[in-house]
């Protein structure tokens, strides 16, 4: 038996580890570890409510506009209200754009250079030699797409800026709607951009993602798990909130069912957290950092949907609406990603022309002195929810559930496996010296660790955190 570890799992950053016990050239046992403290919770408490928009979109610089898009569900939750009409459909196209962004930065930047040879330059080297399938033709062609995908990827944050006055952390997401109706000539730019960027999804990053399939057809048969799925819906249909564009859905053993928030726990078994229970609800239960709690090995705590634990992202949600079923493999999750990401980028040119000029796009609100409220929403990898409670006015508690942290969550009180190590379970390896099959899985899930981890101080407990006004 050999353990093998992989870090930077994100060829980003390296908080998170995962860690594969290969034996007889099969992934025997496997553990997903995020190393670092993320500490928002702490942060928000006593602090307005308004604040939670901005402030969540912090947790992460690649879907801040997720948690953004949460925290504005759950104030307006807590306090009652909804947006107007066009203050719905531009918290749409804000976070439409940050999801193509994500895709296409994850299908080429992240995952593709572990199917494509690249020059003898970093970022390509160091790099895996073995398995590379893809002509020498095809694999240039996937390289110059590799190179182009950079300038979509901007062009989406540009898109993202021309709504949200920034990118990333945009400022036009707020609880009651977004900030400032666009001008003719806003509209205008965003329609021109877009179309440049759905030519390039469907021309160029459709094409690879059939190329690739077809080179690493057996990928549909490695880095699979049963069909328990879970989807928080995403995109409101309209102001009222009635229907999403992605629907909601809990998949289990392949059939869907109706969500219900109170079947969602975190079990904190394995989790670097102590508690008065061991699963906690994110309503009202907030559990204490503890970095020696013995048998514990990462920060993630371990959600559950009625015990079970469940996938996110885009293949659960094309799965819930229909659009994909094939299987759930790491091939599967590669296709569906990039095929959601043709159906957001077509939806975004039918919601530019649903915004009415002359109307308003903010609808103002009292914060409550005392109120709880819930924010469910899809992020790019997966369920996203924010749980608040107001008591005078302020924060009195607050507690996010990340998709990485659905996703790559460690084991529960009954061993059961997180989606992630679930998935890497029985996966081949051919040479241990370079596992490239156990990585492809991986990022099969489009990892990204820093919503579940972020604040770290070397010698000091994680009690307090001052944060300027």
């Amino acid at each position: 038996m050999k353990k093998i570890v992989i870090n930077p799992v994100t060829r980003a950053n390296s908080p998170f580890v995962v860690e594969a016990t290969v034996a007889n050239g099969r992934v025997v046992e496997a553990r997903c570890k995020c190393e670092t403290f993320r500490g928002f919770e702490m942060i928000l408490q006593g602090r307005d409510p308004r604040d939670a928009s901005y402030l969540t979109e912090r947790v992460c610089g690649i879907c801040s506009a997720a948690h953004g898009t949460a925290a504005a569900f759950a104030l307006e939750d807590a306090a009652g209200i909804r947006p107007p009409h066009n203050g719905n459909v531009l918290r749409n196209l804000i976070l439409g754009a940050d999801l193509l962004q994500n895709h296409i930065r994850h299908f080429y930047l992240l995952g593709l250079p572990d199917f494509v040879r690249g020059p003898d330059l970093p970022p390509f080297v160091p790099c895996y030699q073995r398995d590379m399938r893809l002509s020498d033709r095809v694999n240039q062609e996937m390289l110059n797409n590799y190179y182009e995908a950079f300038d979509i990827a901007r062009l989406a944050h540009e898109l993202e800026a021309l709504l949200g006055a920034k990118a990333p952390f945009p400022h036009s997401i707020l609880a009651g709607g977004s900030t400032v109706a666009p001008s003719a000539d806003v509209v205008m730019e965003f329609k021109y951009k877009l179309q440049k960027i759905n030519n390039f999804i469907n021309n160029n990053m459709v094409m690879d993602a059939e190329r690739l399939a077809e080179a690493y057809a057996d990928y549909y048969e490695i880095g699979r798990r049963k069909a328990d799925l879970l989807v928080f819906g995403m995109f409101p249909k309209d102001e009222q909130d009635l229907e999403r564009y992605f629907p909601f859905g809990y998949v289990q053993d392949g059939l869907i069912r109706n969500v219900k928030i109170e079947a969602i726990k975190e079990d904190i078994s394995n989790s670097w957290y102590i508690g008065k229970k061991r699963l906690q609800d994110p309503a009202v239960d907030c559990a204490e950092p503890d970095r020696d709690k013995d048998g514990a090995y990462s920060w993630v705590k371990a959600p559950r949907y009625n015990g079970r634990a469940v996938e996110g992202g885009p293949l659960a949600r094309l799965w819930v609406s229909g659009d994909y079923r094939r299987g759930i493999s790491a091939m599967d999750r590669i296709m569906a990603r990039v095929r959601e990401t043709c159906i957001v980028g077509s939806l975004m040119d039918s919601w530019l022309e649903e915004l009415r000029p002359g109307e308003p796009v903010y609808n103002s609100f009292q914060i409550p002195e005392k109120a709880v409220g819930v924010g469910l929403t899809g992020a790019f990898r997966g369920p996203l929810g924010h749980w608040l409670r107001i008591e005078k006015g302020r924060i009195a508690h607050y507690q996010i559930i990340t998709p990485t942290a659905w996703n790559m969550s460690p084991r529960d009180a009954q061993g059961q496996p997180g989606p992630m190590e679930e998935a890497l379970l029985d996966t081949p390896v051919a040479d241990e010296s370079e596992p490239i099959e156990i990585n492809r899985v991986i990022r099969s899930f489009d990892p990204c660790a820093s919503c579940s981890t972020h604040v770290i101080v070397p010698g000091r407990p994680m009690k307090e955190f001052i944060v300027s006004a």
